[in-house]
């Protein structure tokens, strides 16, 4: 019991510095990815830029985390589900990897820009042009296309189980439908991502992750559900040993 309680402590808190560290890295990336003049804004602000850079990547080994954590719970229902779920968010972490990249690179190119003076402005624009477009299809794919796809594999098993309660899966499936959702209609350009309708879209999963890790901080997981969750893959390796040696 103490192991489990432990556990979805652990789970809890990676999803918090995973919500955190997400906002936090948007907002550090503002002078070199919003600013008009972001050739020499990035420059100006590096460390900043640095820094959100690290905060995206504190919140890639969140990502990591809490699927590795949690893949231990999930395949006592269904292991398939389970595997999938910790390679979809590996994915989802070497995506926004990817992303990182892409505004480090940014970076180099604004500080030689700035040491150029600003000679050649067109060929550093047509670079940074690429740079962007590479980070903006990144945050598109991973915050939202796989998170998708992540979150309602493990809000499946958490509604399946009554690991927790079930408001909180029910919250999760819907928000992992509208992030999905959303991340087709801005490819098709129907909308924005960073816009009324991508934040409306987005809210419900970031509420459910918060929602979701305060539960597991304070409460943990339903430790009758769990024995029981526990009971039944035991039952069904038992089966399976059974019918392995039978004649």
């Amino acid at each position: 019991m103490e192991e489990n309680k432990r556990n979805a402590k652990i789970v809890g808190v990676l999803f918090l510095i995973a919500a955190v560290t997400a906002v936090l890295g948007l907002l550090l990336y503002d002078p070199i990815l919003n600013s008009p003049d972001y050739l020499v804004q990035g420059a100006e602000h590096a460390n900043q830029i640095i820094l959100g850079a690290l905060m995206e990547l504190m919140l890639v080994a969140a990502a990591i985390g809490t699927a590795t954590a949690m893949f231990p719970i999930l395949r006592k229902y269904n292991e398939t589900i389970a595997l999938w779920h910790v390679c979809f968010r590996f994915l989802e972490a070497v995506i926004i990897v990817i992303g990182v990249i892409s505004v480090l690179s940014l970076l180099t190119l604004s500080r030689e820009f700035v040491a150029a003076g600003s000679l050649d402005a067109a060929s550093f624009q047509a670079s940074g042009t690429v740079l962007k477009a590479i980070h903006e299809w990144t945050f598109l794919f991973g915050p939202n296309f796989m998170l998708g796809i992540n979150t309602i594999m493990y809000s499946y098993i958490l509604y399946k189980t009554k690991l927790v309660p079930r408001f909180i899966p029910v919250l999760g499936m819907t928000g992992a439908v509208l992030v999905f959702s959303c991340s087709l209609l801005v490819m098709f350009g129907v909308i924005e991502q960073l816009s009324v309708w991508g934040a409306v879209l987005a809210l419900p999963v970031a509420a459910n992750e918060i929602i979701l890790a305060v539960w597991l901080i304070s409460k943990g997981f339903n430790e009758p559900a769990l024995t029981a969750l526990t009971e039944n893959k035991k039952r069904r390796n038992q089966n399976s040993l059974i019918k392995a040696e039978a004649p």
